[in-house]
């Protein structure tokens, strides 16, 4: 059960990882798939959704250094912690009324699968 749950965190991480990229890469397009419609089209915009695939691609890498160097707890934790952030995107979405496929295809989604992931890491189940 634990290579299944570290295996699904090395999977969240480099997912997470190809989503930042995305967004540094090609902000614009990345976007369409969040949930929420650009609030402008200046040329600023760009700029803002690329802070975001920052942030991804560091949040990515977070759970491969536990993986590389925690414990399985460690790793857990982690996954448990960042968590957070797709529930908090997900609830975000759903109060600005944006796509409510989104908020719970992707984002909720994401957050339950960290969350199950974590679970047995945390508990130590073997």
């Amino acid at each position: 059960m634990q290579w299944l749950a570290l295996g699904t965190g090395l999977l969240v991480a480099l997912g997470i990882i190809a989503i930042g990229i995305g967004y540094v890469a090609s902000p614009r397009t990345m976007t369409r798939s969040f949930g929420l419609p650009l609030p402008e089209s200046g040329n600023n915009i760009a700029w803002w959704l690329r802070l975001k695939g920052v942030r991804d691609i560091v949040a990515g890498l977070v759970v491969l250094a536990f993986l590389a160097f925690g414990t399985p707890r460690d790793v857990g934790l982690i996954l448990l912690v960042e968590a957070i952030i797709p529930v908090g995107d997900m609830l975000l979405i759903l109060a600005a009324k944006g796509s409510a496929k989104s908020a719970f295809g992707m984002h909720g989604l994401t957050a339950a699968v960290m969350i199950l992931a974590a679970i047995p890491l945390i508990v130590g189940v073997a």
